[in-house]
């Protein structure tokens, strides 16, 4: 069984490698410079050449605001990238896994979202992520599964829980964070564990929803992340969305429902907390070492 893995420069990508590594299994890493999924011909090229068993798509266009002021290039690659992959896919009995994201519903619920809850987004990252999700599903029905996640980090890459550290660990004063957003922190490690378990273990396609358990507002993420760095919690305070103005909306409620899991052999991510302490001594000393 080989896998191939599309934005492998990124976090999710980098994390599913490391998993793939542990398990033995044979895969190919392609970042967006050897792999331009809104190319259709260099994608069934790829495909045709590696003939991969399984491919995880987790390129994307990832700069939310960015998105609200380059729509057609944010359409290339949350949309029509991920069509692409799951027409290539499909001519080579290959199973697609497409990571999505919690904005693509309206973030106003009065409990955690459904898998089958209808789109509802609020931005043109949300918009365009929803499309590259019914492209996959209706392009490959029988074979793909669909992932969505939400408040990714780890230690590579830019994500809040790498901000926050350095804050915490480099600077002083008072840090202003959101605290009516509500949502689920993920670990990459973790949802890259759950990704390759979901594959391994034959489970119904359709729609998954992979966050770690629990919740939080931003303002509880950084003060669990403050607690660990050993910094004073009492520098984060505490400010509203309206307080912090951005071009893309930001939904409020973005926590996710995990029912699907019940239909699996696959146990559910851990809670948030547990997963960052395990995870904070890497992002400490992938801050130290980035300066």
């Amino acid at each position: 069984m080989k896998w191939l893995i599309t934005g492998a420069s990124g976090q999710l990508g980098l994390a599913l490698q490391e998993e793939l590594t542990q398990y033995g299994l044979d895969f190919i890493g392609a970042n967006s410079s050897e792999l331009d999924i809104t190319k259709p011909l260099i994608v069934n090229q790829m495909v045709d050449l590696i003939k991969p068993s399984v491919i995880i798509n987790a390129a994307a266009w990832t700069d939310v605001d960015g998105a609200e002021s380059n729509e057609s290039t944010a359409y290339s690659v949350n949309a029509l990238g991920p069509q692409n992959l799951a027409i290539a896919a499909s001519k080579a009995g290959a199973r697609l896994v497409q990571i999505s994201t919690d904005y693509v519903f309206s973030g106003v619920a009065p409990s955690p979202w459904n898998e089958n809850a209808p789109h509802n987004p609020q931005s043109i990252y949300g918009s365009t992520k929803g499309e590259g999700e019914n492209f996959v599903l209706t392009t490959l029905p029988s074979n793909s599964y669909v992932v969505r996640t939400a408040w990714l980090y780890s230690p590579q890459g830019k994500n809040f829980a790498k901000t926050m550290a350095n804050l915490a660990m480099n600077s002083a004063g008072e840090v202003m964070v959101v605290n009516d957003q509500l949502g689920q922190p993920t670990y990459a490690g973790d949802l890259a564990t759950q990704i390759v378990e979901l594959v391994l273990s034959g489970a119904p396609v359709g729609i998954y929803h992979g966050t770690n358990s629990g919740q939080a507002t931003w303002f509880e993420f950084a003060q669990e992340i403050f607690k660990s760095a050993g910094a004073d919690v009492s520098r984060i305070i505490p400010v509203s969305t309206s307080e912090n103005p951005r071009p893309a909306k930001r939904p409020a409620y973005s926590v996710l429902a995990h029912g699907a899991w019940g239909n699996t052999t696959v146990p559910l991510m851990r809670d948030w907390r547990i997963a960052l302490t395990e995870a904070m001594p890497s992002i400490i000393s992938a801050v130290k070492t980035e300066g």
